[in-house]
């Protein structure tokens, strides 16, 4: 019997599909996080190591009850650790409860305000499919939006808290009579308290309005919107609206809220104007993970991609990065974003890099230009909202990041002196390059692996460091930081 063979065309197709098969698992494998060894991407551990006694003592001082803190870096996620208890007190008196929950490196958190950036993704994704320009009148897909003078305010303007509203709804939205659609035309009714980019005012109104606007143009709630367009695509399985009751477990107490009559609220969204909307807002909503919020950071470094999957193009993620609020300084602002801001970001603050804070206690810092990221996710609201500021442990964690990457090495720790010379933390450029000269010495040191020689160099530039305090040539905050960053080098080199 005659053998059949395969025709040599249809071979060398079979062949060809399955080399780019293997090159699109390949280039999906080498485009989403994965664990490493800090040493790996040229990251130091002790500072990383240090921010889990300053978490501790946190969690002793009653600042939140637990906390999961994630770092990545070139890709490589360098710690991810899970701190204190995801559940601990029934009520605002902090009573114990007879079986407290763990906080695990995968419980789930209400995210709060970060949940703008879900919100400003799929604005920019409908921009993508070129439906509005940003300087478009939102009341031109928003009829009714355009009562009370509201005719020219922009997307745009919405995007970067520059419309002109108030912080909040002029009422809280669970009081108001009706269903999610009446409470949404209330949001729609709201008057403006400035006129449009003349002041930066941080505004969940405009959140609220831009939900409304992402229903409109998609014809789906927005919840829909975000599984079918953000988070199914990037793989993100934990990050939703309304969790379902099985996941209570996973997630993260909040607030007792006896004047909402829901008592502990734990599964639920904490923010009132969200729960009184089902759950599903613009301004308030997702829960999510450390991991999966570290897979939404790392699309954006990677301008939109992730895992192969494409869900911004490069020119909206660039947009979204881009300080839009150089009227107003030190509000610089992307579309969602927030930019350069020292005050949670500590020494990863540049002028591009991005991040959000959330009410119940979460953080996000993303650095394109230390290709980084860094994740603090907090209960602080559980069980009461009155309780000290996290923004002291936000900082702690930026900071040691940073130093993580900048005291690798002495080439390192010059390029933190060109950093805060941009923040003009140095009275002359003569201080600033005396330092990064000191430095370059340092570095033939470490090359040559003479360790001797490096320490010796650095306890130098350590008194250096000190003159420039005593004479006034350098912040007492830049100070702090260079200090640091000398004696984890000098460590390393004495270790």
């Amino acid at each position: 019997m005659k053998k059949r063979t395969i025709p040599f065309m249809i071979v060398m197709t079979l062949i060809l599909s399955f080399c780019i098969s293997s090159m699109d698992m390949s280039h999906a494998a080498a485009n989403q996080l994965v664990p490493d060894n800090p040493n790996q991407v040229q990251m130091l551990e002790e500072p990383l190591a240090d921010i889990d006694q300053a978490i501790e003592e946190a969690i002793s001082e009653q600042v939140m009850p637990g906390a999961v803190v994630l770092v990545a870096k070139n890709g490589k996620i360098v710690k991810h650790n899970a701190y204190g208890y995801a559940a601990r007190y029934t009520d605002a008196d902090f009573t114990e409860m007879e079986n407290p929950v763990m906080m695990q490196e995968d419980t789930i958190f209400d995210m709060a305000s970060i949940s703008k950036l879900f919100t400003a993704t799929a604005v920019m994704q409908l921009w993508d499919q070129g439906i509005f320009e940003l300087d478009d009148p939102v009341a031109e897909y928003i009829p009714e939006f355009a009562v009370n003078e509201k005719e020219e305010v922009t997307i745009r303007q919405l995007l970067t808290h520059t419309s002109g509203f108030a912080p909040s709804p002029s009422e809280s939205l669970y009081l108001i009579e009706g269903d999610r659609e009446d409470r949404l035309d209330f949001v729609l009714e709201e008057p403006l308290e400035n006129q449009p980019n003349t002041e930066y005012v941080y505004s969940d109104v405009n959140y609220l309005t831009l939900g409304v606007l992402v229903e409109r143009l998609s014809g789906v709630r927005q919840d829909a919107f975000v599984s079918e367009y953000i988070t199914e695509p990037l793989d993100m399985e934990d990050t939703m609206y309304n969790p379902p009751a099985s996941l209570r477990d996973r997630i993260a107490a909040t607030e007792y809220q006896p004047w909402t009559e829901r008592g502990l609220v734990w599964g639920s969204v904490h923010d009132e104007n969200a729960w009184s909307l089902d759950g599903v807002a613009g301004q308030a909503g997702i829960f999510s993970t450390a991991t999966d919020l570290a897979a939404f950071a790392q699309m954006m470094l990677q301008d939109g991609n992730y895992k192969g999957e494409q869900i911004l193009s490069d020119k909206a993620v660039e947009l979204m990065k881009t300080n839009w609020n150089e009227a107003f300084p030190g509000q610089d602002q992307g579309l969602g974003w927030e930019l350069n801001q020292s005050w949670y970001m500590d020494d990863l603050a540049e002028v591009n890099t991005m991040g959000h804070t959330g009410y119940t206690g979460t953080s996000i810092v993303v650095s394109p230009n230390q290709n980084s990221l860094a994740v603090l996710l907090t209960n602080r609201v559980h069980p009461t909202r009155e309780t000290v500021s996290t923004n002291p442990i936000r900082r702690e964690v930026s900071e040691q990041t940073a130093a993580a990457i900048h005291s690798w090495s002495a080439e390192q720790m010059k390029e933190m002196v060109e950093i805060l010379k941009t923040k003009d933390a140095f009275a002359t450029n003569r201080a600033a390059y005396s330092l990064q000269l000191h430095l370059t010495a340092v570095s033939r040191y470490e090359r040559l692996d003479k360790s001797d020689k490096v320490i010796k160099h650095l306890k130098g530039f350590q008194q250096l460091i000190d003159e420039q305090l005593d004479q006034e040539m350098i912040t007492e905050e830049a100070y702090t930081t260079l200090a640091n960053n000398t004696a984890y080098l000098q460590n390393k080199w004495q270790n």
